[in-house]
C-alpha cells in the first residue's frame, strides 16, 4: 500500500517471480501426484483397472465441486485475499501427507513381472518419444522464446536417442492411443470455457452465482465416474464405453450449437457432460490393461500428451473454427465490411486466419456494437458444431478398435 514509481514497479516484479515460481512448483506437485498415483492404482486393482481408474478420477471434479462451493461460501473474501486460497489447497494436501506418512504400496506390476526397464521404452517407443518430445519441447520454445528450428532441432535429437537405445519404434495400439488422445484433450478440456460461457450468462440473468456452471458440470462426472462407471464397463466393456462417450459427446456439442434458453442450454450440456466424463479415465484403463509392460511410463506419458496438446494444438485449432464461425455469423448479420472493420489477420500452426478485435468492436457505435456483440456470440456458440469434428474422428477410431479386437477374439486385458 501506498508505493508509487520505481517502489511500485519493484514490488510488482517481485511478487510477479512470486507468483510464477510458486505455479512452477504447484506444477510440479500436482504433476508428482498424477504420475504416482494412476500406476499405484492399477497396480492395486489388476483385475478391474479401469473401473477403479474411474473412480480415481472421480477424485477431480470432486474437488472441482467442494472447491467452487468453498468459493461461493467465501464471497468477496476469496477474491480479496490470495491466502484463503492458498489455505484451502493446503488442507488437502496436508491432510494426504499425514495419510502417505506409513503407507506401503505394492510393488509396481511391470516391476514386479520382471519386464526391464528397457523393455518399457520400447513399448513408448520412438514414435511415442516423438509425440511426446515435439509437445514438450514446442511448450519450452513457447516459454523460453526457442525458434522452431531450435524445437525440432531438439525433438530430432530426443527421438533418434530414445529410437536407438530402446531399438523399438514402439506398440502400435499405444501409439494409436496417443494419437486419439490429443482429440480427446481437446474434446474434453478445450471446450470448458466456450460451454460454461453459454451458460453463465443465463444464470448471472437469473440472479444466480455463474459458479454453480462449473459446481453443476462437474459432479455430473463425479457422480458417474464413482458409482456408474463399473456396472458401465461390465456391461459394454472399456471401448463399448469409449464409443458410446463419444457418441454422447457429438450430439451434446452438436445440439449446444443452436440450443436458446437456459433449460435447453442445461440439458444439452448435460448430455454432452455425460459423454465426456468417461473419456479420460477410461482411456488410462485401455492403456494400462493392454501395455502393461509400459508400467508408470505409459500411463503417465499418455496423460501428459492429452495434456499438452490442449493448450498446443487443440486450443489454436478450437479458436481458428470459433473465429471461423463468427466470420460467417458477423457477416451475415451485419456485413463483410463491419467484419472487416472489427478484424485483424492471424496467425496459428497451420496457417493464416481473421480473429475479432475486441478494441476494435469497442470503438463501434453504440447501437452497432450491440448487434456485433451479438452476431460474436452466436458465432461462438455455433462453433460448437465443428469442434464435433474431433468426438467423430475418435468414434471412427473406437469403432477400427472394437473391430480389430472382436478379430482377436474380444478384448481381452494382457496379464504379464
Amino acid at each position: 500500500d501506498g508505493l508509487e514509481g520505481d517502489a511500485l514497479k519493484a514490488a510488482q516484479g517481485e511478487a510477479y517471480n512470486l507468483l510464477y515460481w510458486g505455479s512452477v512448483i504447484l506444477g510440479l506437485g500436482n504433476g508428482t501426484v498424477e504420475a504416482f498415483i494412476n500406476p499405484v492404482v492399477a497396480t492395486m486393482f489388476k483385475k478391474d483397472k479401469t473401473k477403479w481408474l474411474n473412480i480415481l478420477h472421480a477424485g477431480w471434479p470432486g474437488g472441482l465441486v467442494i472447491g467452487g462451493i468453498l468459493t461461493i461460501l467465501l464471497g468477496a473474501q476469496a477474491a480479496e485475499d490470495w491466502r484463503i486460497l492458498i489455505y484451502l489447497i493446503a488442507i488437502p494436501a496436508v491432510i494426504y501427507l499425514v495419510m502417505l506418512l506409513k503407507v506401503k504400496f505394492p510393488v509396481n506390476e511391470r516391476v514386479e513381472s520382471g519386464t526391464s526397464y528397457k523393455e518399457m521404452l520400447a513399448e513408448f517407443g520412438a514414435i511415442g518419444a516423438l509425440i511426446a518430445g515435439y509437445l514438450i519441447f514446442r511448450q519450452l520454445g513457447m516459454v523460453f522464446g526457442w525458434s522452431d528450428n531450435a524445437v525440432y532441432g531438439l525433438t530430432a535429437v530426443a527421438t533418434i536417442g530414445y529410437g536407438l537405445y530402446c531399438k523399438s519404434l514402439g506398440r502400435p495400439l499405444l501409439i494409436f492411443m496417443c494419437i486419439i488422445m490429443i482429440p480427446l484433450a481437446t474434446t474434453e478440456l478445450g471446450t470448458d470455457g466456450a460451454i460454461s460461457g453459454l451458460m453463465e450468462e443465463p444464470m448471472k440473468e437469473a440472479g444466480y452465482n455463474g459458479l454453480w456452471v462449473l459446481i453443476y458440470t462437474s459432479a455430473i462426472m463425479m457422480v458417474l465416474r464413482f458409482w456408474f462407471a463399473g456396472p458401465i464397463v461390465e456391461k459394454l466393456g472399456p471401448l463399448g464405453l469409449l464409443a458410446t462417450s463419444a457418441v454422447l459427446a457429438i450430439a451434446g456439442l452438436y445440439l449446444l450449437s443452436t440450443a436458446s434458453g437456459l433449460t435447453a442450454i442445461f440439458v444439452f450440456a448435460t448430455l454432452y457432460g455425460f459423454g465426456k466424463t468417461f473419456f479420460w479415465p477410461t482411456t488410462l484403463g485401455v492403456v494400462s490393461e493392454q501395455c502393461p509392460k509400459g508400467g508408470a511410463l505409459t500411463l503417465n506419458a499418455i496423460a501428459g500428451i492429452g495434456m499438452l496438446a490442449v493448450g498446443i494444438l487443440g486450443g489454436p485449432v478450437i479458436g481458428k473454427m470459433t473465429e471461423d464461425s463468427i466470420k460467417l455469423s458477423v457477416e451475415e448479420a451485419n456485413s463483410a465490411e463491419t467484419y472487416k472493420k472489427i478484424s485483424n489477420d492471424s496467425t496459428y500452426f497451420l496457417g493464416d486466419y481473421t480473429a475479432v478485435d475486441a478494441s476494435k468492436v469497442g470503438d463501434l457505435p453504440e447501437e452497432e456494437q450491440a448487434t456485433v456483440q451479438e452476431s460474436i456470440q452466436s458465432g461462438k456458440q455455433g462453433s460448437l458444431a465443428s469442434v464435433a469434428i474431433f468426438p467423430v474422428f475418435m468414434l471412427a477410431c473406437y469403432i477400427a478398435l472394437i473391430f480389430y479386437f472382436r478379430g482377436k477374439g474380444g478384448y481381452k486385458p494382457v496379464e504379464i
